[in-house]
């Protein structure tokens, strides 16, 4: 009896949560076409988050690419295959593996960030004296910070995939003496748009989920240091959860569009 009751009750907490989070999805599209803007606020979010964010993924593309290229080629050459190693790189890390990656480096990075900032601003009640002051904290703290993630994950992704692209060259080039044109020659003429649109506009997607998440378990943070820690904690554990059922959401669709 007590394990249903304790199943019941979860469930009971998980759709509570996500009417709220439903409820904060749509307050922020009414907020954030709603005049006055923070525009301010927005490129200096997007300044932190990019700026900060920048070497991580470049360093976790970089390797990326190394360690696929590593490990696919002795299998490749088995196969006499190994001239297919650029395309399938290419088009490996640009349509799945370099999204999910970067997005879910950007969750730990910057959702964490989010949730624990404005839950030690909602615990030291800077939040509850914006309002009293007769500041909308929601469009100032929150709004920007949505928008600002939304933004900067695909130029994010784009350089993770860019430079893990040339990790892979430099193994080629190394193991293979692959010349760096005759390398991107293949690289561009395997890629076509229905490689590169469904992966930049599921990036849209992820960083929209990012900053969504991060801002909703910061901002009804519960009081004390240790909901501060909680709220960075659930904002990554939530985040890379919703990361990959937007992506399984997102493969699906174009493998219903491939089909047509």
């Amino acid at each position: 009896m007590n394990s249903i009751f304790k199943i019941k009750e979860l469930f009971k907490n998980f759709l509570i949560e996500v009417g709220e989070l439903s409820y904060f999805t749509g307050r922020f599209f009414k907020e954030a076409f709603r005049r006055p803007y923070e525009f301010k606020e927005f490129l200096r979010q997007c300044f932190y988050m990019g700026n900060r964010s920048l070497l991580l993924v470049s360093v976790t593309g970089f390797i990326i690419g190394l360690v696929f290229t590593l490990q696919s080629r002795p299998t490749l050459q088995e196969f006499g295959a190994v001239s297919w190693i650029p395309s399938m790189v290419s088009i490996s890390i640009i349509r799945e593996i370099g999204p999910i990656i970067t997005a879910l480096i950007c969750a730990g990075r910057i959702g964490s960030g989010i949730g624990a900032e404005l839950g030690s601003m909602r615990v030291t009640e800077q939040i509850d004296a914006m309002e009293v002051s007769g500041t909308n904290p929601f469009k100032y703290l929150v709004v920007t910070r949505i928008l600002a993630t939304t933004f900067m994950l695909p130029i994010l992704v784009f350089f993770g995939d860019l430079i893990a692209i040339f990790g892979s060259y430099l193994v080629e080039n190394l193991k293979g003496n692959v010349s760096f044109l005759l390398y991107f020659n293949q690289v561009f003429n395997a890629l076509e748009f229905s490689d590169l649109i469904p992966s930049i506009i599921k990036t849209f997607f992820f960083g929209f989920a990012i900053g969504l998440v991060g801002c909703f378990k910061g901002y009804y943070c519960k009081k004390g240091t240790a909901g501060v820690g909680l709220a960075a904690n659930s904002a990554v554990v939530f985040t890379s959860m919703l990361l990959f059922i937007i992506d399984f959401i997102a493969v699906f669709i174009t493998d219903i569009f491939y089909d047509l």
